[in-house]
C-alpha cells in the first residue's frame, strides 16, 4: 500500500484521523485544503467575501459551487497522489475534495480509501461548538447556518457515493469504529511493508 486516502465532509474528523495515522506510520501528509481553498468556514473571523458568499447564495448553489471546486482541483490532487505512488513515497491524503466517485479512478491496488461520515446532529453540534454559535449575533448565525447546511448536504452525498462506489465507510461519531478502522489501516500498512 502506497497511500491512505481519507474522504469526508467538513468537520467530520479527517484531519485528526490523518494526523494520528501520519504520526504512527511516519508517512507524509497531503491535505487537499493546502492545494486550493473554497470559501470555507465563516469563523473565527468572517472575511467580507466569505460573508457575501454565504449570505447571498442559496444552499443549493453553495453546495453546487463546492462540488465544482472539487471537480476543478481533482486533476491537481490526482497528479499529487499519482506522483507519490510513482516515486514510491508513502503518504496519507485527506480532504473533502477526495470525493468517492473520483477515488475509484485511482489505482486502488496502491491505495486504501476510507470515507468518514457522521449523523447530522453530531456534525451540527461539532460545527456550532467550534463556531461559538451561542455567542454570536443573528447575522453571523445566518452565515454559519448556511455553511452547516452545505456541510450536511455534502456529508449525505459523500456517504451515498462511498456506498455506491464500495469505499469503506467509518462512522466518525462512533469512537470504537474509528479506532477499529485506525488499527485496521495500521495493520494493512504493516502487512504491506513486510512484503
Amino acid at each position: 500500500m502506497s497511500g491512505i486516502l481519507i474522504a469526508g465532509s467538513s468537520h467530520v474528523g479527517k484531519s485528526t484521523f490523518a494526523a494520528r495515522l501520519t504520526k504512527a506510520l511516519g508517512w507524509s501528509l497531503i491535505s487537499t485544503d493546502s492545494l486550493a481553498r473554497h470559501p470555507g468556514r465563516p469563523w473565527p473571523t468572517v472575511r467580507p467575501a466569505v460573508a457575501e458568499f454565504y449570505s447571498s447564495l442559496s444552499p443549493e448553489t453553495i453546495h453546487w459551487f463546492l462540488k465544482v471546486h472539487h471537480e476543478n482541483i481533482w486533476p491537481l490532487i490526482r497528479e499529487k497522489i499519482e506522483g507519490h505512488i510513482h516515486d514510491g513515497r508513502q503518504f496519507i491524503c485527506e480532504g473533502s475534495a477526495l470525493r468517492p466517485e473520483y477515488l475509484t479512478t485511482l489505482n486502488t491496488a496502491s491505495t486504501e480509501c476510507v470515507c468518514l461520515y457522521a449523523d447530522d446532529d453530531f456534525l451540527l453540534s461539532r460545527m456550532r461548538n467550534e463556531a461559538g454559535y451561542d455567542h454570536v449575533d443573528s447575522s453571523l448565525r445566518y452565515i454559519i447556518d448556511k455553511f452547516i447546511e452545505r456541510s450536511l448536504r455534502d456529508n449525505s452525498e459523500l456517504k451515498a457515493s462511498a456506498l455506491s462506489n464500495h469505499i469503506r465507510l467509518v462512522n466518525a461519531a462512533d469512537m470504537v469504529e474509528v479506532n477499529q478502522s485506525y488499527e485496521q489501516l495500521l495493520q494493512q500498512a504493516s502487512n504491506n511493508s513486510e512484503k
